[in-house]
């Protein structure tokens, strides 16, 4: 059994002439929370979307769990990308029924699922009415519904007051625990700090840092702010 669940070795994407991703090599332990930061426009969201197969990278590697990735390998990721797809007409009951119905699932999964994120008794409220936390809740249990061992969030807390972030910190905290592998994206140092295993610092399309993360350490803002000088200076020359 690999200890990394996920590593990348020289990922590139291009659109046209434009590099987004510069060569990454990522290196995520199994069962951990890796907290991929920078800034917006600094290309977490194609790393993620390339990790999921969304998008084809130009060049380099993909390995999941020990394995070259493929196809095959999409139905063991979980991933709520760019905000939660939901129906907002429907239950959040409904709204996981309609993907286990496409994901031939069995039904029994849903209710674990919104045990497992806090909302089973909303009962048949529509999900346009939920709160932005509940409905962040909502994307991650249909994340979740087909028992993944990967799980990819992006930007999760984005717009989520201090009571819904503080709640969606430790649901995912809890991952871990069920052996989930969990690689989310954000831009707020402190929110990644206090959550993450492991941190990787990607600015303009390059991996700048990644180590493990020392939640009583101070000099997190330091590091960043390091690495996006030096990218900057390599920029100008």
């Amino acid at each position: 059994m690999a200890q990394n669940m996920i590593e990348t070795k020289q990922l590139t994407k291009k659109f046209g002439k434009e590099s987004v991703l510069k060569e990454i090599d990522i290196h995520v332990r199994r069962a951990s929370v890796y907290g991929l930061l920078g800034a917006n426009g600094a290309g977490k969201s194609t790393l993620l979307k390339v990790l999921t197969g969304i998008l084809k990278p130009t060049s380099g590697e993909i390995w999941v769990d020990g394995k070259r990735w493929d196809r095959n390998q999409v139905a063991s990721v979980g991933s709520m990308i760019e905000g939660p797809a939901i129906y907002p007409n429907l239950s959040a009951h409904d709204n996981l029924k309609v993907l286990s119905l496409l994901l031939d699932l069995p039904e029994k999964r849903i209710e674990k699922v919104l045990e497992i994120v806090g909302l089973v008794n909303v009962g048949k409220k529509r999900a346009g009415q939920f709160s932005l936390g509940m409905k962040q809740r909502l994307g991650i249990a249909m994340a979740l519904i087909n028992e993944p061992e990967v799980l990819i969030l992006d930007e999760p807390t984005n717009g989520l007051d201090p009571l819904g972030i503080q709640e969606l910190r430790e649901l995912i905290r809890s991952f871990p625990e069920r052996g989930i592998t969990v690689i989310l994206s954000s831009h707020l140092l402190t929110e990644v700090q206090l959550v993450a295993d492991d941190i990787g610092i990607i600015h303009e399309g390059v991996m700048g840092f990644e180590g493990k993360n020392d939640r009583n350490a101070h000099d997190l803002e330091t590091i960043f702010m390091k690495i996006v000088q030096q990218n900057r200076a390599e920029v100008s020359r």
